[in-house]
């Protein structure tokens, strides 16, 4: 190729892209030599086409992997599709097709699209969790879990979606709405399948310490969900009256009691009522003969039974006309209510109330004009002026107004109350015992839909739920369906449901519920070590791999998918499928793409329509279709709905995939999000073709100079110290996934050579040849990584042999690693006046004479000797006048 012609994307993208393919270079061979490393981004859905934040969540897993490679090790990176879900079910209602067509094609397209980014790939392991092979062994894992008891089934409290027609888990409710329909959620009881996380609740949150590699905005926030609090179940007495006497005749098996769960036992002389859920035992009771109390529980029951819907919504109350009595007194009774705020699937379904110190309490006590009692005096605060307003007081303190509690901390107060009411008896029990309780919740994983995977389970009136024999595996999912009714097309299936117990021979009929596609995504990286085995894992193999070394994606699956995926594993060891406990080693969350806004009045406009000018430091729009003005908004995630999406395909085709990912590697922190901007990906095009004239038109003049054996100038030492440093610096700033400083890092690596390595120098400098020839061989695996397509076309280029793809990563020689000299900055009666240049190895008393003949501290002294001078060797001079 002349030196002189452009570097053409189109032409050079496919062509390594099938020496690649052709070399299986990306393959990955269990047995092969070197040490394991399995680096791993979060599989997508095939929703149809990527986008920008794939490009981007792809290029950062393949620099690791490519690095890795370049490394010496052993790497595994695969690739599938998290394929099950009600958007395929929803695509196949609007557009009468199946739901396999649907995502198979949309799969067909996404896979050309990763291929055409250069993505080092394993496509050999390739796999949907639609696939039946896939959740044949979903469906062995089920039925493994179920033998050991993690697998359970009972009639519980669910979050209804209307819309999508099916059950979702508390953390895919969202503000009270269903995470993808959006609908808001009603609460129903159905009989439900469940896995047992809470078995390991204290383990998840325990094991959170020992992921160091783990984001520790992540780790809080599964510290928060797991919730581990420690505290008292105390049970209070109900006092005798009308109303108690209802509930005993609707319920004789009821005591006269309510048991709550209380972290705060020192606040109890701040008690005022007694919450209870809507379907706590004792509302059940006086609900049978109360309709406005009936009516209410109803309208609770259409609440979320999400944490972030119950904290938000309206605090609303029935007085039940039950009073309570205070465990230390007698003759002080509470109100009991039925509250909207309390879930009984949270500790007991009941709560006792201390406005002055928790603010959902204060809102329901101003609400329902319920005294409100402060016990806790926060430091320099007076007792007989301390009052609490619209705020809760929920900070350390002294008790006071709390009889024999006065005087304590909070914790001292604890073990006070808790000492007291362990030891008292009510109906001949201990009236309270300490209790540690956890906020998660067992996982619901029923779905009542037809693009799932099938629960392995039949029903029959002879032997109850049986599980299906494992001989009859897979249990797949009926081909010939309709989706011309609301609801779970399963049920109304004319034979699929027909099938014969394995126990007693007799008819029985399918589980028509699926499961949800958390439980597809929550084993995945185990099933890409060993995708064709005949059991989900080949555990010596899966133990070999895992836990996955370098796991990326978005920390919108902080809780949902990390946290079911701990559990899974901890679960697939129990099983006999594994030998570890947590998935990931190490986690990566990036940031997202981000694009400005731009409308036409209440028309959103797409940016390929948008032509922006800048005048004077302002920045206006017209809209290209109709030249009108338009108004640019805020900059915000890419969405379709705002129009602000750039289709990857756009810029791939125009610029070249090696620009879409230097450009997504360059322009932030990767934690942080990326403003994708036309200017940018214009900037990132022009690096690309600089370097390539670089490297072109050098190459050229570096013949023979692989041969040079004599002393290097001092140019020619220049060009190998600025190479052989930015090898080292980009190695640990991969090391560190700060790919952004690896870049501003070649960035500057180039720069230097491209003032160094002028055709003049070169043509007479042999040694600057040498010295050239080997800065642009690391300078090109250097950047291999992050462009391999242009890496490939410039080692073509300077002659190397065989694939960058398969060559070594530069190792730093470490002579060339020291500095000669080094930059000391003076100070002048300990405010800084300039800098000094010494020897690396200049002594004390050296660098004392050189900084006191720097004319600026000459003239300072002006001719005076200065009291001292104070070296502290290799960081800073101070000259004391």
């Amino acid at each position: 190729m002349a030196a002189t012609e452009r570097y053409n994307a189109r032409a050079s993208d496919p062509r390594w892209q099938k020496a690649w393919d052709e070399a299986r270079l990306f393959e990955t061979d269990t047995d092969a030599a070197g040490e394991k490393y399995y680096v791993l981004e979060m599989f997508p859905y095939p929703s149809g086409r990527i986008h920008m934040g794939h490009v981007r969540n792809y290029a950062m897993g393949d620099v690791v992997a490519r690095y890795k490679r370049a490394r010496g090790f052993n790497v595994l990176h695969p690739m599938g599709w998290d394929a099950f879900g009600m958007p395929a079910e929803n695509a196949a209602m609007q557009n009468k097709v199946h739901p396999r067509e649907w995502t198979y094609a949309n799969i067909a397209t996404m896979r050309g699209q990763l291929k055409s980014m250069g993505l080092s790939l394993d496509w050999s392991r390739e796999f949907a969790t639609c696939d039946v092979e896939y959740y044949h062994r979903q469906q062995m894992l089920f039925l493994d879990m179920l033998d050991k008891g993690l697998a359970y089934r009972r009639k519980s409290k669910v979050n209804w979606d209307p819309v999508d027609q099916t059950v979702l888990a508390n953390e895919q409710v969202i503000d009270g709405r269903g995470w993808r329909s959006g609908a808001e959620v009603e609460q129903r009881e159905l009989v439900q399948w469940f896995f047992k996380i809470t078995d390991f609740a204290e383990d998840l949150l325990s094991a959170l310490d020992r992921l160091p590699g783990w984001p520790e905005k992540v780790r809080l926030m599964q510290r928060n969900w797991i919730g581990r609090s420690e505290g008292l179940m105390l049970r209070w007495a109900l006092a005798g009256n009308e109303r108690a006497s209802d509930m005993a005749l609707a319920e004789p098996a009821l005591a006269p009691e309510i048991e709550v769960f209380t972290t705060r036992p020192d606040t109890l002389f701040g008690a005022s009522f007694l919450a209870i859920a809507a379907d706590h035992p004792v509302a059940r009771a006086l609900a049978s003969s109360d309709p406005a109390l009936a009516a209410f529980a109803q309208e609770c029951r259409r609440t979320s039974t999400s944490a972030e819907a119950v904290e938000t919504a309206e605090k609303k109350g029935y007085d039940t006309g039950l009073r309570a009595v205070h465990p230390f007194d007698p003759d002080w009774t509470v109100p009991v209510y039925v509250a909207n705020f309390v879930l009984m699937d949270y500790g007991t379904g009941a709560v006792f109330g201390c406005p002055a110190h928790d603010q959902r309490d204060l809102d329901f006590a101003r609400g329902h004009a319920l005294p409100v009692r402060a016990v806790v005096l926060p430091a320099g605060e007076a007792p007989e002026s301390f009052e609490i307003s619209k705020e809760a007081y929920t900070g350390e303190g002294t008790l006071f107004h709390s009889r024999f509690l006065d005087g304590l901390s909070p914790d001292a107060a604890f073990e006070e109350v808790a000492r007291r009411l362990e030891s008292a008896t009510l109906a001949g029990r201990p009236q309270a015992q300490r209790k540690v309780n956890f906020r998660l919740r067992d996982w619901g994983v029923s779905r009542q839909r037809y693009w799932g995977c099938p629960i392995p389970v039949l029903h029959c009136q002879a032997c109850g739920v049986v599980p299906e024999a494992r001989e009859n595996l897979p249990v797949r999912l009926p081909d010939d369906i309709e989706f011309d009714k609301p609801g779970n097309p399963l049920d109304r299936h004319p034979t699929w449901r027909n099938a014969t117990c394995p126990q007693c021979g007799g008819a029985a009929t399918r589980e028509t519920d699926t499961m949800d596609t958390f439980v597809d995504s929550s084993w995945y990286f185990a099933r890409f070590t060993a995708p064709r085995a005949s059991g989900p894992t080949v555990p010596a193999i899966a133990d070999a791999w895992l836990p996955v070394d370098q796991y990326i994606g978005g920390i919108e699956h902080a809780i949902l998918h990390l946290l079911y995926s701990r559990f899974f594993t901890r679960a697939m060891s129990a099983t006999g499928h594994l030998a570890l406990d947590e998935p990931f080693k190490g986690l990566f969350t990036q940031g997202m793409v981000v694009h400005e806004t731009y409308r036409d009045g209440r028309e959103w406009v797409a940016p390929t329509d948008v032509a922006i000018v800048e005048a004077d430091g302002r920045r206006t729009a017209t809209r290209l279709s109709t030249g009108g003005a338009i108004e640019i908004g805020s900059i915000e995630k890419m969405s379709k709905s705002k129009k602000n999406v750039v289709d990857p395909d756009d810029i791939i085709s125009g610029y070249g995939a090696d620009t879409a990912r230097w450009f997504m590697l360059s322009d932030s922190p990767p934690e942080r999000d990326v403003i994708w901007t036309e200017a940018g990906a214009e900037g990132a095009h022009r690096f690309v073709q600089r370097l390539w004239r670089l490297v072109s038109e050098s190459a050229g003049l570096l013949s023979g100079s692989e041969s040079f054996r004599g002393a290097f100038s001092e140019a020619a030492e220049g060009v190998r110290k600025a190479a052989h440093r930015t090898a080292a610096g980009v190695g640990d700033d991969i090391e560190r996934l700060a790919f952004n400083k690896a870049v501003a890092r070649l960035y500057e690596l180039v720069n230097a050579l491209s003032a160094a390595l002028a055709p003049a120098a070169l043509e007479a400098d042999p040694s600057l040849r040498a010295a050239a020839r080997e800065a642009l061989s690391i300078l090109t695996r250097l950047f291999a990584p992050m462009m391999p397509h242009l890496a490939e076309e410039c080692w073509a280029a300077l002659g190397q042999e065989g694939l960058v793809a398969a060559a070594s990563w530069p190792v730093p020689d470490p002579a060339l690693l020291k500095d000669d000299e080094i930059v000391l900055p003076v100070q002048v009666n300990g405010k800084k006046r300039g800098d000094l240049r010494v020897a690396a190895q200049a002594g004390k008393e050296e660098v004392e004479r050189a900084a006191l003949a720097l004319d600026f501290v000459r003239e300072m002294l002006n001719g005076q000797a200065p009291k001292r001078v104070v070296v502290v060797p290799g960081r800073i001079v101070n000259v004391v006048l």
